[in-house]
This record gives structure tokens, sequence and C-alpha cells, in this order.
């Protein structure tokens, strides 16, 4: 019997061996298609400088002519028996006609250092990306010399291994069901609203010649219509992955989020920040805006709140978050208060991943808070 185990156990590390050398060939074959995409990004960050550098020419040059045009009208009006009509009118076309020129080439600038900053963060993230896979490759490397000298402990930790692998198929389902959520809102929202703008910008075109003050006022409506799109494209944007959170860290993105909160839902919000407000890892602040951000996802679809309080306390060794509300709570132990539902289940899976703590006090009409304690000295966790 003892030797039916011990080639029990020798298959199943014999296994274990040639499942991790597959793993290491597939980090390689990650890295060198990481390598690729990061030389496609830098070709097309090059040309996207290009195109901006080229677009702020034409925007100098467009300002200068439309303050020519300008100069050249108010001529036409002062000296307005020097001219016929047929010149006040072209004057005036001439000047509709540089500032409409104006405003798009802005507007196209604008998209362009939009492009410009995206990809520079993607180059950013796949530097890391890069790194990440080298280190990878050393640990599998380091893994396979354990597996072979430390049986034993392998086989113990087989189920923990097994667990790993059930939360991050969870966590890749979590994220296809956010980008098909993303999808939605951008169908929804700016792709329809971009069709409209095109169609009114047509309608203008159309109207321009016949209808001058017609015209306009369908300008003045259609820039508030572009408006209204790019503010809920930022707004797509900052929720998918907030700028701040690279450039300015976790607290300033955390009291942008509550703002955005009170301005769409005319909610209170606070942010308390105890301790030293300092950056940290990168992986601890994306986990930790996402646990926070889901928390109060909860709060606007569910709490029917008044308020919303975040009370961050940032100390040496860890981070500890509570997330506040007035609402109407629920009972935690019910079918529609459980763990699987009002997003709790992500908030759990995330905690799991920074090796920390979480806790819900709630009681129906007694509001809802949720605890949350991170340690700080836990390496990175790859899918958060």
């Amino acid at each position: 019997m003892q030797t039916l185990n011990v080639k029990i156990l020798d298959k199943i590390i014999k296994q274990t061996i040639a499942a991790v050398e597959n793993g290491k060939t597939q980090i390689f074959e990650i890295y060198e298609a990481a390598r690729t995409e990061m030389e496609n990004v830098k070709r097309d960050l090059e040309r996207v400088k290009q195109e901006a550098g080229n677009i702020i020419l034409k925007v100098d040059e467009t300002e200068k002519r439309e303050r020519q045009a300008r100069l050249r009208l108010s001529e036409v009006h002062r000296n307005f028996k020097l001219y016929t009509e047929e010149d006040m009118r072209l004057a005036y076309q001439e000047v509709e006609s540089l500032r409409i020129s104006l405003a798009v080439t802005r507007e196209q600038e604008k998209n362009l250092r939009l492009q410009r900053d995206n990809l520079e963060i993607r180059l950013k993230n796949l530097k890391e990306t890069l790194e990440r896979a080298e280190g990878l490759v050393t640990q599998v490397g380091a893994a396979l010399g354990f597996l072979g000298n430390h049986m034993e402990a392998v086989l113990n930790n087989i189920e923990s291994f097994q667990q790993r692998q059930m939360l991050a198929s969870r966590i890749i389902k979590a994220q296809e069901e956010e980008r098909r959520r993303v999808a939605r809102e951008i169908h929804d929202g700016p792709a329809q609203a971009m069709a409209n703008v095109v169609f009114r910008a047509e309608v203008c075109e159309r109207i321009m010649d016949n209808d001058v003050v017609k015209a306009k006022a369908e300008l003045k409506s259609l820039q508030v219509q572009v408006r209204a799109v790019l503010k809920e494209t930022r707004q797509i944007i900052f929720g998918l992955r907030p700028m701040t959170l690279d450039d300015l860290g976790l607290v300033p993105t955390i009291r942008r989020l509550l703002e955005t909160l009170k301005e769409r839902t005319n909610m209170f919000t606070e942010l308390r920040v105890m301790g030293e407000e300092k950056r940290l890892e990168p992986h601890f602040e994306v986990g930790l805006f996402r646990i926070i951000q889901e928390a109060l996802n909860n709060i606007e679809k569910h709490a029917k709140a008044n308020s919303a309080i975040v009370r961050i306390d940032i100390c040496r060794e860890s981070v500890a978050v509570i997330v506040e509300d007035d609402g109407q709570g629920f009972d935690i132990s019910g079918d529609k208060g459980g763990k699987e539902s009002f997003g709790i289940m992500g908030i759990q899976e995330r905690i799991e991943l920074l090796e920390g703590s979480f806790e819900i006090k709630t009681a129906k009409g007694k509001g809802t808070k949720v605890y949350i304690k991170v340690p700080l000295n836990r390496p990175a966790v790859v899918g958060q």
C-alpha cells in the first residue's frame, strides 16, 4: 500500500511539473505577444503625436485666419457705405465658416490628446506586463525545482491551488460581464447620441445657406448634445479605469468618485481620511478602489440612502476602510440580502485577492456599514 501511495504521488508530481513547464511556455508566449503589442503601441503613439502636432498647427492657423476674418467683418461694418451688401454677407459667412472649422479642429485636437494619453497608459501597462512576465518565468523555474524537491508539500497544497483556479475562473467571468455592460452602455448612450449628432450636423449643413439664424440655433443645440455625449463618455471611462488613480492615487480618486455620486443623485457624500495620505502599491490602490466603487454602487442602486460616507485609515501595516450609508438596510441572513446579491460577492472576492478581512453590519431600516481591512505587506495578485 505504501508503494502504491508513492507511485500515485510520483504520478501527481510528474503531471504537475509537466503542467508548470507548459505554463512556463505559455508565459513566454504571453511575453512575446505583449512585446509585439508594445511595439505596435509605440508606433501608434508616435503617429498620434505627429497628428496631434499637425492639428495643433492647424488650430493655430485657423485661429489666426478667424481673427483676420473678424477684423475684416468689423471693417465692413464700420465702413458699410463703402461696401455692398454682398461684401457684408461674404465677410460674415467667412467668419462663421472659420469659427465652425476652428471648433472642429479643436475637438480633433482634444481627441488626439486623449488618444495620446490612452496610448501612453497602455504602453506603461504593457511595460509592466513584460516585467511581470520576466519575473514569472524566473518564479516558475524556481517552482519546478521546488516541485522536484518537495513532493509532499506540493501534494498538501493541491487543494489550495484548485481553490485559486476556481477564484480565477470567477474573476474572468466577472470581467466578461463587465465588458458586456460597458458595451451596452456605449451602444445605448454615446454611440446613438453620436449618430444623432451626425444627422443634425447634416441638417445644419443643408439649412446653412438658407437660414443662418436657424442654423446657428441648431449648432448651439448640437454643441449642448456633444458636451453631454462627452460627459457621458468620460463617466464610462472613469468607471473603467479613472486616470486619477494612476496619476494622483487612491484618496483623490475616491474623492472624485463621491463628488460624481453627489452630482448624479444629490446625495450627501463625505470622505474622511485618517493617518498619512500617501500613495500605495498599484495593485492595492486598484483593488481598494474597485471595492469602494462596488460598495458605493450598491448604495446608489439599492440603499435608498440620503448620505454615503467613506472613511479611510492608512496605517503603516494596513489600510482600513468603512463605507457607511443611512439607507433602508437589509436582512443579511435572508435570501435577498445574502452574499450572492448587492455585489457583495464581487467585494468578497477582491478582499480575498488582497488577503484582507471583510464584514457587513446592517439591519432593515438601520443603514449599512461595510468594514474592510487590507494588510500592506502582501504581494500583488494578477487579475484585480
